[in-house]
């Protein structure tokens, strides 16, 4: 019998199921460019995560078992999701008016009331569109502005953390730090010549060349590529982690094992009013500046191939604290400078923010609050090692303003924000880029012709 089915047609190709493309896509995300590179990248944040959650813990009795819980579980979605190392950190500016204020001014309901006012206004600016708007139109030299100033601040609290002895719970300096101990100036200072020596300045470097040129330099580069993959940034926090037991033995016998009781935080009228005006109105400025905007110029700098938007980056901040907060976890949200100091030490990849996503999960659900004696013993000195090289890799965002316009509207709306704040540095920046662009505005650019010379005969 003959077939009727015509023989040029073409095959039917199978039909691909969503959850595949969803599968496919989660392995990619979360796939290790490096096991030992990956697992360093994920101590690049923790100079600014543990100082905050040390402090909100000890000054204003923040649970931190729930706070590790909540943001492990943020910090395993993120990395899913966005295939980046983007890091889950604290709102800092909350975290800043909370130290700052007493417990009946400022306490737990009245944190937890400004992170879900923050998130919720962050999901509908995100879900609205108005959020990608806004990260068109703001012109580059000023969001390289916040970057540099961020990054500089960041500089200077670890610059801080190192030559200073610090009270977290007091949110201050309390004296210079001794030269020797298991917490002094010279351990913080081979810290940071360590991290020197095996990263160097964060460029790749080019071996090809060197590998034709003899099998002494190709001894070099062996030996240069082998101090490369050592993991700087573990090596260093494991040893902050063996020196807290060191400087207090008694913490074995303070550790109890198992999770916090997670319960929902009361909120009075009073902590909504409190938690907005003095929380939620200066921290939404840094919140879409730095949680939203920098990071994804950041994003689009280190990882040109991952393509996300600044509606989602919005909208997960968003979902975050309003999940979270109603159980007592820290107000969390993304931020450039933790994007910069995991990308510094090795994470390229979603794996790198899930697996320390799920660190944190294993040891709020196994340790609980018990961790406070481990932090607070921690030396502070190794923390500013560590934050010292986040924030410089920010900073160096803003190397690729090359003409002088934007470099000024940079550099003046970085002085702006280090003497204020994110959100008057913004406004300087903006003002100052439209005075310029009126300014200029028809002026016709300069060619690289001759000039052409009269000839008199």
């Amino acid at each position: 019998m003959e077939s009727h089915q015509s023989p040029t047609s073409p095959p039917e190709t199978p039909k691909r199921s969503p959850f595949t493309g969803i599968f496919h896509k989660l392995k990619t995300n979360l796939a290790f460019r490096s096991k030992l590179a990956e697992i360093n990248g994920a101590m690049g944040d923790l100079g600014t995560y543990i100082p905050i959650v040390l402090a909100l813990t000890l000054a204003k009795d923040l649970d931190l078992g729930t706070t590790l819980i909540f943001t492990g579980i943020y910090n395993a979605v993120t990395g899913a999701v966005y295939g980046v190392p983007m890091p889950v950190q604290p709102m800092k500016s909350i975290a800043a008016v909370a130290i700052s204020s007493t417990a009946d001014e400022f306490g737990i309901p009245e944190i937890m009331a400004a992170g879900i006012c923050t998130g919720g206004i962050l999901f509908v600016l995100g879900l609205s569109g108005l959020m990608q708007f806004v990260f068109n139109i703001i012109p580059l030299s000023v969001v390289r502005g916040i970057q540099l100033s961020q990054g500089l601040a960041f500089a200077m609290s670890a610059v801080k953390y190192i030559r200073k002895e610090q009270n977290f719970s007091k949110s201050k300096s309390v004296g210079d730090r001794p030269w020797l101990g298991l917490d002094g100036l010279v351990l913080a200072l081979v810290c940071v010549l360590f991290i020197v020596l095996v990263n160097g300045d964060g460029e790749q470097e080019e071996e090809d060349q060197e590998e034709r040129n003899g099998s002494r330099r190709r001894r070099v580069s062996i030996i240069r590529k082998v101090i490369s993959n050592v993991p700087s940034a573990l090596l260093i926090f494991l040893l902050g982690v063996v020196l807290a037991f060191i400087r207090k033995p008694s913490i074995v016998h303070d550790i109890k094992f198992g999770p916090s009781k997670i319960k929902l935080v009361r909120m009075n009228k009073e902590a909504w009013k409190n938690g907005f005006l003095k929380g939620t109105i200066p921290q939404l400025p840094l919140s879409v500046l730095n949680s939203v905007v920098a990071v994804c110029k950041l994003s689009y700098d280190l990882f040109p191939e991952k393509k996300f938007s600044a509606t989602s980056v919005s909208m997960t901040v968003g979902l975050m604290n309003m999940v979270g907060c109603w159980f007592g976890a820290m107000p969390t949200c993304h931020g450039a400078g933790g994007l910069a100091g995991q990308y510094k030490f090795g994470g390229r990849s979603g794996g790198c923010v899930a697996l320390l996503g799920v660190a944190k999960l294993v040891l709020g659900l196994v340790l609980g609050s018990s961790l406070v004696g481990i932090m607070d013993k921690f030396p502070v000195g190794v923390l500013g090692a560590l934050l010292l090289f986040a924030g410089i890799e920010l900073a160096m965002a803003a190397r690729d303003m090359n003409t002088k316009g934007d470099a000024f509207v940079m550099l003046v709306c970085t002085a702006v924000s280090l003497g204020s704040n994110a959100a008057i540095g913004f406004a300087a920046g903006i003002v100052l880029y439209v005075v310029l662009w009126m300014r200029n505005y028809g002026r016709v650019k300069p060619t690289n012709l001759p000039v052409q010379v009269d000839q008199h005969p």
